[in-house]
């Protein structure tokens, strides 16, 4: 067992596969599930400082590609909730908040903690998926930006 899981992590070394590597990252931590990719992207940055903005935009594809997922379930949920209640569902005043602004909220996508569950329940509101996704990768680009600036100022390698 201990063979593959070496495997894996070699083929997913940063130096070797970088970018690949920092998509699949991205990717993953704009899902629900508890992983940052920041610390990916500022890794790569230090080892090779002329993947800065490949860096960051593959980065940015990958966490939008995430977002839009989210938005994808947080769409079906709403679907099946639908279909097995055979009602709408109520109504909350951050709901509405939510709704009052549009795919213009989706900008908020980077922000820590409540980014990812705002993507998922953007699909649940059926705000419209490409201007969602649209602001979704100008809020996620704007982070990472100045995040690994940020970061590659403050700890050079």
């Amino acid at each position: 067992m201990d063979v593959w899981l070496h495997e894996l992590l070699d083929l997913l070394a940063l130096p070797e596969v970088g970018l690949s590597t920092l998509f699949v990252v991205a990717l993953v931590s704009a899902t629900l599930l508890p992983l940052g990719s920041e610390p990916a992207l500022y890794g790569l940055v230090t080892l090779n400082p002329s993947m800065l903005w490949p860096g960051v935009l593959v980065a940015t594809a990958g966490n939008t590609l995430g977002g839009a997922i989210s938005w994808w379930m947080g769409y079906g949920a709403e679907l099946a909730y639908e279909r097995i209640t055979h009602q709408r569902p109520m109504q909350h005043r951050l709901l509405g908040w939510l709704e009052r602004f549009g795919p213009r909220a989706c900008l908020l996508s980077w922000l820590p903690l409540v980014g990812d569950p705002l993507c998922a329940v953007a699909g649940w509101l059926k705000l419209p998926f490409w201007p969602c996704v649209l602001y979704m990768a100008i809020g996620k680009w704007l982070r990472y930006l100045v995040l690994t600036l940020a970061l590659v100022w403050a700890f050079p390698g």
